[in-house]
């Protein structure tokens, strides 16, 4: 019989887990039968207020009491050459290839995994690879005939990059039904090739309910007024903006950034805000 694997997660989020041998925080009073326990640290800031080794040893010696502990994660740095579906991450997202050959400085994909990897490819609907785009062509049309069988509509959390979107890719995405695709306008260069792939995927019929784009915010050197005309540019360029905040090794934040995310992150002052774009042009 296979292993009964505990998962355990300092915290939920949208991507974790939830069968019943998904756990957040300490053993709960009533348990099943478990054979092994794997504590998953995604985010060395996943609680804040109580420093990460601390709690990664509190969790250890809880779970202990229980059955065997491993521990592991992205958090800790070390490459991985598997994906599991539904073991760390929700039924449905799916990661095919780990890497990427960008070297981005906010970014630490690239030290976790030096080399691009293209893994077996299992059935999903969320795709959450680190740069799917820098992939072969025979690995990513490989990906899109695994996706033509979904049910549910695609979604691109992972991020596509605008500079390797091609006509061929844009043929592949307008082979099946999309729920939403992420690209990113972190810094200055990467305007150039957003604009490019705006043009694509505006001319292919697309449009901001399915184009996103995360905007990186707050970091050092960053202002309001930079942060703010990121933001206005996706959105005159028909992308529907995330703001994500920069946070530093420890997981810190400038407070002052906070509310500014908040605002970008309410879709109805998103779009009081194109109205008002539209309205100046």
């Amino acid at each position: 019989m296979p292993k009964k694997i505990a998962r355990v997660f300092p915290t939920r989020t949208k991507a974790t887990p939830d069968d019943g041998l998904s756990f957040s925080g300490p053993p709960e009073l009533f348990m099943p039968e478990i054979d092994e326990v794997h504590i998953s640290i995604a985010f060395t800031w996943w609680l804040p207020k109580v420093d990460p080794s601390e709690y990664v040893d509190f969790l250890h010696k809880q779970w202990s009491r229980i059955a065997p502990v491993k521990i592991g994660g992205p958090a800790f740095g070390k490459p991985s050459s598997t994906f599991t579906p539904g073991l760390y991450l929700k039924k449905g997202c799916v990661i095919t290839s780990r890497g990427c050959h960008n070297k981005c400085w906010f970014c630490s994909v690239w030290k976790r995994e030096p080399k691009l990897l293209e893994l077996p490819i299992h059935s999903g609907y969320n795709l959450m690879d680190d740069n799917l785009l820098a992939c072969s062509e025979g690995h990513i049309r490989s990906v899109f005939k695994m996706l033509k069988q979904q049910k549910q509509p695609i979604e691109f959390t992972g991020g596509l990059e605008a500079a390797l979107l091609k006509p061929w890719h844009i043929d592949l995405l307008l082979s099946i039904k999309i729920h939403q695709m992420f690209f990113a306008y972190d810094e200055e260069r990467d305007l150039e090739p957003l604009v490019s792939a705006s043009k694509m995927l505006l001319e292919a019929g697309f449009d901001r309910q399915k184009m996103r784009c995360y905007c990186l915010i707050g970091y050092k050197g960053d202002t309001f007024e930079k942060a703010e005309k990121r933001l206005n540019t996706t959105l005159r360029l028909g992308f529907f903006p995330y703001a994500m905040l920069w946070r530093n090794k420890k997981g810190e934040v400038e407070k002052k950034w906070t509310k500014f995310q908040r605002n970008w992150l309410r879709p109805a002052l998103i779009s009081h805000k194109l109205k008002e774009l539209k309205d100046e042009d």
